[in-house]
């Protein structure tokens, strides 16, 4: 009789949860979900091409670009932890990040996994905390002499690091891996931005930095715990082997590094970042404890160290690949320093472009922008949903689920962009007349530097940086990729190339134009 129940109980439970599990899947329209897994196989399955395959599912909705799913099909998951919308719609991520902002913060997952690295520095945090530290950076990121600290560590990486191993790999016909170099370049730069301290990796011999080290290492660990539930990453925490062993270990080094260099600047302020940031007050008019300063510290270091490096990497590959961007690259930069520094082309090249030459390269900027628009450093972003919401295309959001909004997609969309989405072309970036930069009117068509509140404070100071060095190397150089050198994504959450990009050099010659270059 026992075993007639059981069993009777069993097929009645299944029974239920099949039904449940059907008026479920009724109202997903994303990737196949299977019981209890949900769409795991299929993450699994398209886990090496995640954007394109995120992308594929985006314009499979047709106009709506907007799709949902759930990855735990369990009752009360499901709807929860489990449950993923996922849009790359304008009007959709302008309601996230503007709109009804309060109610899409980065959300407990993220900042727990974040928190032994970030701290509440301003990209980990929400709320006050984040409001404060936000107010603060964009009083300094105005300045003039922030900029000009900026231009002073980019001239100095370029001309005494950059262009020495670049003539040496030209001169003895060697390769190089140029998204190794820039990672190296523009952390060097940030770091030097930050907190005064020059780690010195982009060296002639390329050196294995301890702080380097441990930060890729700290921020690799700190990945991996967003692809595991969180109670197997706390459990390896606590037995302190794997990914989180490696963490502690990196977080001391990088610590230690930190501490050092806010003692340096105690002692003797410059006008870094960091020092800046000692002479501020919190909201309860009290300075920012060491601890507080050394996470800030830090998650500028992040922001600003792979989303450069990275956007130029993918614009050097884009241009390598179409002729005539490049040529139109050469030639504004050459009408620019022809004004500025006569008809030698010599002079042209004994330093690098300044910040205010930079500001005049309108295609170039187009061609960065074009360059983010089709490969954005940062491909996909999440949102925690914090109370039930509706979309403005009347998708519903359930509160305790993650939003996704895709960066990557919205670029490959024909509805958005048109039916050349998929070109590299940086004249959609221009005005009719081909002399001004025009961003789309609509301002979330493009969200490469986030948009609303949290729009990126670096942002124009990234395009100088990124110009000055598009430059630096256009000017001197022809590249073409290594045969046989495959060029393909990385998997992770910023856009890396999975196996660099190797290029040979190839010295290029200049010729003076009589032709006036465009002005900003």
């Amino acid at each position: 009789m026992d075993t007639v129940l059981f069993f009777f109980s069993l097929a009645a439970a299944t029974s239920a949860y099949l039904l449940w599990f059907w008026l479920l899947a009724r109202t997903l329209n994303g990737p196949k979900a299977w019981p209890l897994v949900g769409s795991l196989p299929h993450l699994f399955m398209n886990r090496r091409r995640i954007h394109d395959w995120i992308a594929s599912n985006l314009r499979a909705t047709g106009p709506a670009a907007t799709y949902q799913t759930c990855t735990i099909a369990i009752p009360f998951f499901a709807c929860k932890q489990g449950f993923y919308t996922v849009t790359c719609h304008p009007k959709n991520i302008e309601h996230i990040l503007r709109t009804r902002f309060d109610n899409y913060p980065k959300g407990p997952t993220w900042q727990t996994a974040f928190h032994d690295l970030l701290g509440q520095g301003i990209f980990n945090s929400d709320g006050e905390t984040w409001l404060i530290q936000r107010k603060t950076a964009a009083l300094e990121f105005t300045t003039r002499t922030l900029r000009q600290a900026m231009a002073r560590w980019v001239n100095r990486t370029i001309r005494t690091r950059l262009w020495i191993i670049l003539e040496k790999a030209a001169k003895h016909h060697t390769s190089v891996d140029l998204q190794d170099l820039l990672l190296r370049l523009t952390f060097d730069n940030i770091c030097g931005l930050t907190f005064g301290k020059d780690p010195e990796t982009l060296s002639p011999d390329l050196p294995e930095n301890p702080f380097a080290i441990a930060f890729d290492s700290a921020t690799e660990a700190t990945l991996q715990r967003l692809l595991y539930p969180g109670f197997l990453w706390r459990l390896k925490k606590i037995l302190d082997v794997g990914a989180e062993k490696r963490l502690r270990k990196s977080l001391q080094i990088v610590e230690n590094y930190m501490t050092e260099a806010l003692d340096a600047r105690k002692e003797t302020p410059s006008d870094d970042l960091l020092s800046r940031f000692m002479k501020k007050r919190d909201a309860d008019g009290n300075l920012f404890p060491c601890s507080v300063l050394k996470r800030i510290a830090l998650n500028f270091v992040l922001a600003g160290r792979d989303t450069s490096s990275v956007a130029l990497s993918w614009f050097f590959w884009l241009v390598m690949n179409t002729a005539r961007v490049e040529e139109k690259i050469i030639h504004e930069i050459s009408a620019v320093l022809q004004e500025t520094r006569g008809k030698d082309t010599d002079k042209w090249v004994e330093e690098p472009l300044t910040f205010d030459e930079a500001d005049r390269l309108v295609y170039l900027k187009a061609a960065l922008a074009e360059t983010l628009r089709l490969y954005p450093s940062v491909p996909e972003d999440f949102k925690y949903v914090v109370s039930d919401d509706v979309l403005p295309d009347g998708t519903v959001l359930p509160a305790g689920s993650t939003v996704t909004y895709s960066i990557y997609s919205v670029g490959r969309m024909k509805s958005i962009w048109g039916e050349d989405c998929l070109e590299f072309k940086p004249e959609r970036w221009l005005s009719p007349g081909g002399d001004r930069f025009e961003p789309p009117k609509d301002a979330y068509k493009f969200v490469a530097f986030n948009g609303g509140p949290r729009t990126c404070l670096g942002k124009d100071l990234a395009y100088l940086q990124m110009k000055s060095v598009a430059s630096a190397v256009l000017l001197r150089y022809r590249l073409s990729l290594v045969p046989g050198h495959r060029v393909e994504q990385k998997m992770s959450l910023t856009l890396f190339m999975k196996n660099g990009l190797k290029v040979y050099l190839k010295p290029r010659e200049l010729d003076a134009q009589p032709k006036a270059a465009v002005s900003a």
